[in-house]
């Protein structure tokens, strides 16, 4: 033990995961990745019965933490136990009977249904109230409560579903269904009141029938409530109760509480037989009892096997049935049973072909060819519809419907129903005339009867209907009058009578005639009359009226009757039925589709109850649109009270009503995502789960962004949680591997650790004793190890060794990289705070079983350092410690790879002793040379490049031999990467002699970041060259060597760089120069310019960028004619001036350019403008268009400065601009010349420069839109500067510079840009795609992407949200192609590109479409994806054989339509390639003896109770399809024999009966002939009257027929027209009599006894002409005497109408 304990810590961790890692050759994906093994088997079940628990376990294979947990649990076991077997948790309480408690034995009982603790043992003391916990925890799989399946595994209670599935919440309903709908039990709930008397003590409250569930009763009042009980085997049983407390009734839990006042029983069933709860007298007061309980529905539909095939061969067909089913009995009832029960839906029946195969010419015929054209399927035959029941207000109408079938001679005869059930039977009763009824209409009142006085005036009134048309059949009780008293103002001669006047007949009966039968068109149409009263009192009847052919004359607007044949079209029915109630108080056995049909359509019918909305459900949805459903519920109409939905009319009931709710869009909201596998499998590990900010656009289209966190005002879910927090269980943790001394083994240490792992209680792992951990198996403590060949002499070993393929190079780091990757095999100097991968390329070597070293020492994985299991090591953040030798190993090959740090100044440092040296080393870096680390520096001087035995010598040899020749090449400077250090600091003479101009010039772009590369054979033939040459000459050739290498190296360096480099990387400085390669200085002597002696021996200088030099001196005048000047002073041109000199002077290194400018233009040299050899710049003869600013541009490949002088002519002022037009969307700061044009987002501080010169000097005053500044701009020397700029800040700049000469003004515009950016609201654009395609379907891009889901061949629109200034171009791709070149793209680009309508979709047109939105201010890309649905025809796995043995088993591949993996209706795969499926034959062997019986004969009697028979026979079938009789005894030990007869046909039997034809005394239907009527009615053969359903299956006889009767020997009879009662104008008519005669005596009979007959009209209009004018012209007024006095007749022009009245007195 002692020689493990002193193992490196870590080491055991390092080889347990290498142990595990070579244990496991195959695995997953995903088990890789998660670092877990294979899941274990099983363990057995914690129970045998009543639901258990099984576990399975898995181990973690990393040597860190895995995630997820390593123990998983299933149910088992999941049967009802015996009843003797006892409660579980009862079991484990008796457990402790033989152990004592305090010293004393107990007979303990479980305590179930614990609150706090449901999973420990509590137990009581038997006959004490003592409670103890007998056990932290019961065993796996006890129930957490009596009345749940939650179960308890390792001390957790765990949800169990009903369907004994771990974590389900599945529930059963209230029929006791796991994860059911309710429909296979319906709800009772009813109320009992007791009426006992003396006489009658006891009373039956409820009948509850086997299965019910859920029952509760309570009883109010003095009575008692007991039990009665019938099993189904007919045992009966009553139990009293008598006081509280649970009872055990027939095996069922009766729960019963008793009270004072009231009693209370409970059961929660499924109860185990039928039960009658019954009540007792006990007190003179009544009792009430209310109960509710769910009853079974124990007749179900079931449906039958197929009937007998209708043809022998030659193709048949065979159809399903359904037949009514008695769960409790298992036995086919009457199907009354299941129509008892709404919620029995009977199944459809299904139709099948069969017997397809030819009939042989000498065997049988084809009975029925279903499928020919001459002998179609059976069908459903349909009478024509009756005549409507009612002629307004709604009626039924009803046909007979039977099921006929043609035979092959083409004869149609009626067949069993169930023959045509495949396709639906055709309603019999459907709803007519629902319009309104006639109803009374009063036309104006007619001029008064008299011309003074008192007298009657009277009006038409019409019976309308709802088409406004005349006609009949109002109710006469309701008609409103038609004549009233009138009063006349002029007095009159005579004495007023008393009375007054009435009408005289014409008119009266006019307005009779006008009511009864006036016409409602002038064109001929029928009109009904009043039905007649129903010809029965009680039952069905008949109701009869007349029907006339009537017109209206337009010109004397009266009605005429006309011939039947004058009207066209359907006459109305004259007769319909009629229902009086119910007979001797009868309820009428009608089916739903009758009762619906009659009742819906009597006109006299009351309805009771009926449909009616009542609010709606709540809201679908809280936010983003929902719906609600309008609750329809049944109700009384006379009470508003809810009643059963069987009382209302089904075919009545309102159409499904919903309307939009919850509009408001939703607010932000936390998503959620599940939580990630333990990290852990023990010791307490961590879960995380996905947490992100949502916003729902659509729910129509489910369209979800994904925002910032900021926008969800809720607080943020917790993403991370502790899981699995228990101890780890001991286990072996194993040594280190040692040789030993037989061949190709290693061993282990003789004593591996048994460790307790650190834990949710033990933080720290801990070692103990070996009995706790399993038995270490042999092969744990040995293995094979260098299994490779042994290589022969004189050969190399085998080519199947491993090998790793090392990179023989030297890195040098020259600027800050956050990460570099290198591979084994070479020296790298790298700066501190870079993180570094290192790769061990190997090949016939399994990455997982690479090893790592350093400096000797093995490595696992750390905060600091990760050891990858793929074969790579990763260093973060580099540290003075991390410096020396790391080793790969790969069995037997091995690869050094050696690192080194770069200090300050570009020194070594030395890798600290310590971590305080450490910190030293760091701090090392910002100090002087003097106190940084020293360098390193190998003892014996120069290496020379040895074989691979020296180079894995000592590493500290081998590790430092290039650092003499890596300083050196440091300390040359220059290196591409020198800001790191020198370049950063600025030479404080240069900061004061640069202008602010140079401050704000462009400074030259940083080159890249990168490292140096050189090989290691070259500093190897460096070191060596060294070797040979002598002491005195070795510093010279040392430091000529390191001059070339730098040389070399960085020539290949920027060879490399410009290869990468982008062209937009390569740009020059603004300045107008000549084009030539940027490249960085590496020092004087790598200048391809410089003197040979220079680079090898000369003095060296530092690069630097250039600068240039200014002189604050004034300009020298050397003459009248001549200036000379340096830069940063003001010329001012004069008359005399012939010449001007202008001085640039400029340093750096290398040596800078320098080019000259005017005005931002590059000067062009010629006779007058000349470029002198200093690079100064010389006038000759100045003129006005020389003025200007000059610019001196300085440039090597380092940077470049400028300075500027002006020009001026005699003083005037001038001003330095720029003509260029600037943008920018990324710097917080721009500064330009005025004159520019700035194009730029908000937010930025602008600088506009308004640089002036002048002689004197000019002032600067800056303007905004043409009003100056005021004082908060801030202005400094000459230059304008805006903070934050906003849009308010947008508009025109103007320098204005003057002094005495004059002015002038330059101008700058400022614009404002705004990028492309996705709008807040998306109104507009969801208007627009709705206005362009109102049912296209559509989705909106976004950045993060949005997906639409469609049809092929849809067409969709694609909207493209997007704002911005200027407005942004739209640019559409598919698939990163522009959409325009996409070939077989079908698309429209609308709205300005903001929509994109792709027609025609199909497979290729799905992907992704983006919509890229450009400004000058930046780009945009919004994306959505158009996924295309498409169904295919899928052949899955065969089919269960049709057959167990035989020859005819087959199994059929089965065909699915898919769409999207997703089985749908195989409709949808109409269009697409049905694949061929063949039938395989299977299971073609012999079949077990089994008993045969052939089909049951003929019953003996059609009813009454027959019999009939079968053969029963025990036979064999073998593979060939032979099969052979064998003894009865051989089938008698496999089943049952068979019954060989049954009874049948124990229907009664029924006739129809039918009593003597009545009188013929029914009413008239024609000439001589009346209606008579006789009862039918349904008997048995005995005389037992049955209900008319009994006999419906048997035609039913005619009840009414037609007589000859002499009282309808009658016809119509009519008179002479009378004289018309005008001769002119619009009032007159004429009238005759019409009676109805006897055809022998010609007395006047009846008129109802004429109703066969249309009846001819008594009156009509006449003389319907225009009086002249003259003839009513007033020239006198004479008073109308009343009735019955003398007759004045009027003199000419007087009114008319008294005349015409006269006329009519006499005439009649």
């Amino acid at each position: 033990m002692e020689c493990c304990r002193r193992a490196t810590p870590g080491t055991p961790l390092l080889f347990l995961a290498f142990l595990l890692l070579s244990s496991r050759t195959a695995r997953s994906e995903e088990d890789r990745d998660g670092l877990w093994d294979a899941w274990g088997p099983w363990s057995e079940c914690s129970r045998t019965c009543g639901g258990g628990a099984s576990y399975s376990l898995r181990r973690c294979l990393s040597s860190k933490s895995c995630e997820g947990r390593n123990i998983r649990y299933r149910t088992c076991s999941n049967v009802d136990c015996p009843p003797e077997a006892g409660d579980f948790r009862a079991q484990q309480c008796s457990a402790h009977n033989d152990v004592k408690h305090h010293g004393q034995f107990y007979e303990w009982l479980p305590v179930s249904n614990d609150p706090d603790n449901p999973c420990s043992l509590k137990c009581q003391a038997k006959g004490t109230t003592l409670v103890v916990e007998l056990a932290p925890k019961v065993l796996d799989g006890t129930r957490c409560y009596t009345e749940s399946l939650d179960m308890c595994i390792s001390g957790l209670c765990q949800i169990v579903g009903c369907d004994h599935q771990l974590g389900s919440t599945i529930k059963e309903d209230n029929c006791g269904v796991c994860n059911g709908d309710g429909s296979t039990c319906r709800l009772v709930r009813g109320q009992y009141k007791s009426q006992l008397s003396a006489t009658k003590l006891d009373d039956t409250v409820v009948a509850i029938p086997y299965g019910s569930r859920h029952i509760r009763l309570v009883l109010k009042g003095p009575d008692h409530l007991y039990l009665e009980t019938k099993t189904l085997q007919g045992a009966k049983g009553e139990n009293t109760l008598s006081s509280t407390g649970t009872f055990l009734v027939d095996n069922s839990s009766v729960d019963f509480q008793k009270f004072p006042d009231k009693e209370i029983l409970r059961m929660t069933g499924p109860l185990t037989a039928d039960f009658i709860v019954k009540i007792h007298n006990s007190g003179p007061a009544d009792s009430t009892v209310q109960f509710i309980f769910y009853q079974p529905i124990i007749h179900r539909w079931r449906e039958t096997d197929f009937f007998p095939c209708s043809a022998t061969c030659g193709g048949g067909y065979q159809l399903t049935s359904a037949e009514c089913y008695d769960l409790r009995s298992n036995r086919v009832v009457a199907d009354q049973y299941c129509h008892y029960y709404p919620e029995n839906i009977k199944p459809k029946p299904k139709l099948q072909e069969c017997n397809l195969d030819p009939c042989p010419a000498s065997d049988g015929y084809k009975q029925i060819m279903p499928y020919d054209l001459y002998h179609p399927l059976p069908r459903w035959e349909a009478t024509p519809w009756t005549a409507c029941s009612s002629s307004c207000g709604g009626g039924i109408q009803s046909r007979a419907v039977s099921c006929v079938e043609e035979d092959i001679q083409g004869h149609v005869t009626s067949v069993e129903e169930w023959k045509c059930m495949y396709t639906p039977k055709m309603p019999i009763v459907q709803p007519c005339n629902i319009f309104d009824c006639p109803k009374w209409l009063a036309q104006e009142w007619s001029p008064c009867t008299v011309t003074c006085g008192q007298g009657l005036r009277y009006r038409v009134v019409l019976c309308i209907d709802h088409r406004g048309m005349h006609t009949g059949g109002c109710s006469p009780k309701t008609k409103p009058h038609i004549k009233e008293e009138c009063v006349i103002p002029t007095p009159c001669y005579k004495p007023k009578e008393k009375l007054p006047v009435e009408a005289k007949l014409p008119w009266y009966k006019q307005a009779q005639e006008l009511e009864e039968g006036a016409a409602v068109s002038e064109e001929p149409s029928f009109i009904p009359e009043a039905w007649s009263a129903c010809t029965v009192t009680c039952g069905v009847g008949t109701q009869v009226r007349m029907v006339r052919c009537q017109v209206l004359l337009p010109f004397s607007q009266s009605v005429a009757d006309l011939p039947v044949d004058e009207c066209e079209g359907p006459k109305p029915a004259s007769q319909r039925a009629c229902y009086a109630g119910p007979c001797h108080g009868e309820v009428p056995e009608l089916t739903p589709e009758e009762t619906d049909g009659l009742f819906g359509g009597l006109q006299d019918f009351d309805e009771l109850y009926d449909w009616e909305y009542e609010g709606f459900t709540k809201c679908s949805e809280s936010c983003g649109g929902g719906v609600q459903e309008a609750v329809v519920s049944c109700l009384n109409k006379q009470t508003r009270e809810p009643a059963d939905e069987n009382l209302c009319v089904t075919n009545r009931r309102p159409p499904r009503l919903l309307k939009s709710c919850s509009l408001d869009p939703c607010p932000a909201r936390w998503e959620i995502g599940k939580w990630s596998p333990c990290s852990l499998t023990c010791g307490v590990g961590l879960q995380t789960r996905d947490v992100f900010c949502s916003h729902l656009l659509s729910r129509e289209m489910n369209e979800t962004v994904i925002l910032a966190d900021e926008l969800c005002h809720q607080p943020k879910p917790s993403t991370v949680q502790a899981c699995n927090r228990f101890n780890c269980p001991p286990a072996w943790y194993p040594a280190q591997w040692q040789p030993v001394m037989f061949h190709k083994l290693r061993r282990r240490h003789p004593d591996s650790e048994c460790h307790l792992p650190a834990g949710a209680k033990n933080r720290v792992s801990a070692i103990v004793n070996s009995s706790l951990c399993p038995p270490l198996p042999f092969s744990s403590s040995i293995r094979p190890c260098m299994l490779a060949t042994c290589a022969r002499p004189g050969r190399p070993s085998s080519k199947h060794s491993p090998h790793i393929a090392a990179a023989r190079k030297i890195y040098i780091q020259t600027r800050r990289q956050r990460k570099l990757h290198f591979a084994v095999g070479g020296f790298a100097y790298l700066l501190p705070k870079t993180a570094v991968v290192l790769r061990c390329p190997t090949r016939r070597f399994r990455k997982p079983l690479i090893t790592w070293e350093k400096d000797g020492q093995h490595l696992v994985s750390s905060a600091h350092v990760t050891v990858a299991p793929f074969g790579y090591l990763k260093i973060h953040r580099l540290k003075p410690s991390d410096a020396g030798v790391y080793t790969c190993s790969a069995g037997p090959a091995r690869e050094q790879f050696v690192l080194k740090l770069i200090g300050g100044n570009r020194k070594l440092v030395a890798r600290p002793l310590s971590p305080r040296s450490e910190e030293e080393a760091l701090a090392g870096r910002k100090a002087g040379p003097k106190e940084a680390l020293q360098t390193h520096k190998h003892q014996n001087g120069i290496f020379p490049n040895g074989s691979k035995a020296e180079k894995r010598g000592p590493a500290s040899d081998a590790g430092s031999r290039y650092d003499d020749l890596v300083s050196r090449l440091l300390e040359q400077g220059g290196w591409p990467g020198e800001r790191l250090a020198s370049w950063e600091v600025q030479d404080s003479t240069e900061r004061n002699a640069s202008s602010e101009e140079d401050q704000n010039a462009e400074q030259a772009p940083r080159p890249p970041p990168f490292t140096m590369v050189a090989e290691q054979r070259r500093l190897d033939d460096i070191l060596r060259n060294l070797s040979q040459q002598p002491e005195e000459l070795r510093d010279v050739s040392r430091k000529h060597l390191v001059a070339q290498l730098a040389r070399d190296i960085f020539r290949s360096h920027l060879e490399h760089r410009d290869a990468l480099l982008e062209p937009s990387e390569r740009r020059l400085p603004p300045v107008a120069v000549p084009a030539r390669k940027h490249v960085s200085g590496f020092s004087s002597s790598l200048r391809t310019s410089a003197p040979a002696g220079e680079a090898v021996g000369g003095p060296r200088r530092p690069p630097r960028k250039p600068t240039i030099l200014r002189k604050i001196s004034a300009a020298q005048q050397l003459s009248a004619s001549e200036v000379v000047t340096h830069l940063g002073q003001t010329v001012a041109l004069a008359s005399g001036t012939l010449s001007v000199l202008l001085h640039c002077e400029a340093i750096g290194n290398p040596r800078p350019t320098i080019s000259w400018a005017r005005n931002g233009e590059e000067v062009q040299f010629g006779d007058r403008i000349l470029l002198q050899p200093d690079d100064s710049l010389q006038i000759l003869a100045p003129v006005e268009a020389d003025v200007g600013f000059y610019t001196c541009n300085a440039t090597n490949a380092l940077g470049y400065d400028s300075v500027s002088i002006a020009v001026t002519l005699a003083g005037k002022p001038l001003v330095k601009t720029s003509r260029a037009t600037v943008i920018n969307t990324e710097e917080p700061a721009i500064t330009v010349d005025v004159g520019s044009t700035i194009k730029t987002v908000q937010g930025v501080n602008v600088t506009i420069n308004c640089q002036v010169a002048g002689v004197p000097e000019a002032e600067v005053t800056w303007f905004r839109n043409k009003s100056k500044l005021g004082s908060p701009h801030h202005v400094h020397e000459g230059s304008l500067l805006l903070t934050d700029v906003s849009p308010s800040d947008q508009g025109l700049y103007s320098c204005r510079a003057a002094n005495l000469h004059g002015e002038l003004t330059e101008n700058t515009q400022l614009l404002l840009l705004d990028p492309p950016q996705v709008p807040t609201q998306l109104e507009d654009i969801r208007a627009l795609l709705s206005a362009i395609g109102p049912n296209l379907p559509s989705v909106l891009t976004s950045p993060l992407g949005a997906q639409l889901v469609l049809d092929p061949g849809n067409s969709a629109l694609l909207g493209c949200p997007i704002k911005g200034h200027p407005t942004p171009n739209i640019t559409w791709f598919h698939g990163g192609q522009p959409v325009a070149t996409v070939p077989g793209l079908t698309h429209h680009v609308l709205a300005a590109g903001q929509i994109l309508q792709v027609a025609n979709l199909s497979g290729g047109s799905q992907g992704e479409f983006s919509c890229l939105a450009q400004n000058e201010a930046g780009i945009l890309i919004q994306k959505a994806s158009l996924v295309i649905q498409d169904y295919w025809w899928s052949v899955d796995r065969l089919a269960t054989c049709s057959a167990s043995c035989g020859n005819r088993g087959i199994q059929q591949p089965r065909l699915r339509c898919l769409l999207n993996s997703t089985e749908v209706n195989p409709t949808h795969c109409a269009g697409k390639v049905r694949p061929a499926v063949q039938p395989i034959a299977c299971n073609r062997r012999d079949c077990p003896s089994r008993w045969m019986v052939t089909s049951w004969s003929a019953c003996t009697r059609s009813c009454g109770g027959g019999v009939q028979t079968r053969r029963v026979t025990c036979q064999k079938l073998k593979a060939s399809g032979v099969s052979t009789p064998v003894s009865n005894d051989l089938c008698t030990q496999l089943a049952k024999r068979p019954v060989d007869t049954q009874a049948c046909n124990q229907q009664l039997c029924v006739e129809w009966a039918f009593s003597s034809w009545g009188q013929c005394n029914g009413p008239c239907i024609g000439p001589h002939l009346a209606v008579q009527h006789r009862q039918v009615f349904c008997q048995t053969r005995d005389g037992i009257t049955l209900p008319s359903e009994q006999c419906s299956a048997l035609p039913r006889p005619v009840s009414t027929q037609n007589c000859w009767s002499e009282a309808c020997s009658v016809h119509w009879r009519v008179s002479l027209w009378s004289l018309c009662t005008a001769t002119c104008g619009n009032y007159g008519f004429q009238a005759r009599r019409v009676e109805c005669v006897h055809a022998h005596t010609n007395k006047a009979v009846p008129e109802h006894l004429c109703s066969w007959g249309p009846r001819p009209a008594n009156w009509q209009r006449c003389n319907i002409t225009p009086c002249e004018n003259s003839m009513f012209r007033p020239q006198g007024a004479f008073c109308q005497v009343p009735a019955g006095h003398q007759v004045q007749r009027a003199m000419p022009g007087a009114d008319p109408k008294p005349r015409a009245l006269d006329r009519v007195s006499l005439g009649l």
